[in-house]
């Protein structure tokens, strides 16, 4: 692959007009950060810009605004939280950007940074428009892109704002996220297993057909995995399973013959007659027309750490159950304490992405160790599947 311009030590960026962009979409309820993850590791660089005495000026996302005025997805909150972190004088920026918005941000001194409203709340931004390129990269001389997570979109802070920056890099979590999930697809060491989950199988058979080429071991959990279950001729009760998925589970069973990939699903569960209910154990077959799979059971949990034990290189992506009623989050814990327990030992190189799965570690309050935890959702799902992004292209 063409190599990718990422920032580093050497370049110059002393008394210039830095655009930094992050990713702070992170959930918000009532003005309150709930999971503040995200900010945290882009805290370091941030410093480490305006300590090199840049005018910083930092833009990111928040949700999918309906209008302007979607005061629902202010960024406001994460200023607030950014000022009590940081040191150096920040100010925010609330208004839309404009072919004036330049004189306006022509008082910030080396070594300060403006903070603006979610750049969503500007039309052009989700168009990648050429006008809002113009005005957007007018702000600035350098620009770096740290937001990995968005790689996937072709919208103008991402992608065409590049075009009017000769000066444009990756930032340092961009390259750390593209190095992690490389090593686990050019440079692994095997055994290799990749542990998927999710709802629909459908949304992820590009990735998972292309998994399947590389690892050894593909273990498949969460409601996904009632898809495979019932086409083996199991019952599932009401569990969540996607119509008109035998096509393509039929597929990658095919496939993963050909690629000597073996594929493991569960075969006990823990079961109830509402999400919101107590865990009881059923194995194959014996689960009832009224009842609903909700996580996997002690057999498979038992099989899925022989499984990691065995493994050098494990890739997980998606919760093994529904995490968010504690009586179903066995399943996802002991794979993540497993995963964490083997990467401390250092027998186990280990990535974990997803939303989910780093929602069900934060809610359970989990002190697990990863070789590296993924912010990123579709983009990182994206990479694996070999996708060319369009934020990383507009770098090479």
């Amino acid at each position: 692959m063409e190599k990718i311009r990422s920032f580093n030590e050497n370049i110059d960026i002393k008394n210039k007009r830095v655009i930094l962009r992050s990713d702070f979409n992170v959930p918000i309820i009532n003005e309150i950060i709930q999971d503040n993850t995200r900010i945290n590791l882009s805290i370091p660089f941030i410093q480490n810009l305006l300590k090199r005495e840049a005018k910083l000026l930092l833009i990111s996302h928040l949700g999918r605004p309906r209008g302007y005025k979607d005061k629902n997805l202010s960024l406001k909150p994460v200023f607030k939280y950014l000022e009590k972190k940081i040191k150096n004088k920040i100010y925010f920026f609330s208004e839309k950007i404009t072919n004036k918005t330049k004189d306006k941000v022509h008082f910030i001194n080396n070594g300060e940074m403006i903070f603006f409203e979610n750049i969503r709340l500007n039309e052009g931004e989700i168009k990648n428009d050429e006008n809002f390129a113009k005005n957007l990269s007018s702000l600035g001389e350098v620009y770096i892109n740290d937001a990995f997570s968005c790689a996937h979109r072709k919208q103008t802070s991402i992608h065409k704002i590049t075009k009017h920056i000769k000066n444009s890099y990756a930032g340092p979590l961009f390259m750390k996220e593209i190095n992690s999930i490389d090593m686990v697809l050019k440079n692994k060491k095997r055994p290799t297993t990749c542990i998927i989950g999710g709802s629909k199988v459908s949304t992820k058979l590009g990735v998972i057909t292309s998994l399947i080429k590389k690892v050894d071991n593909l273990i498949i959990v969460g409601a996904m995995a009632n898809n495979f279950v019932k086409f083996k001729g199991n019952k599932v009760g009401k569990s969540l399973v996607e119509t008109g998925s035998e096509k393509i589970i039929e597929e990658i069973y095919n496939k993963s013959n050909n690629s000597n990939c073996e594929i493991i699903t569960p075969f006990d569960f823990a079961i109830s007659d509402t999400a919101d209910g107590e865990a009881k154990f059923k194995d194959l077959n014996s689960i009832s027309d009224n009842e609903i799979i909700l996580d996997i059971g002690p057999q498979t949990i038992n099989n899925i750490r022989n499984i990691i034990d065995i493994s050098k290189t494990v890739l997980w992506n998606g919760p093994a159950g529904y995490f968010e009623n504690k009586n179903f989050s066995n399943g996802t814990i002991s794979i993540a304490k497993k995963i964490s327990e083997n990467t401390n030992k250092k027998s186990l190189i280990s990535i974990v992405g997803g939303g989910d799965t780093i929602s069900s570690i934060k809610n359970n309050g989990l002190d697990v160790n990863f070789t590296h935890l993924s912010t990123a959702g579709g983009a990182f799902l994206e990479y694996i599947e070999g996708k060319n992004l369009p934020g990383i292209e507009v770098l090479k």
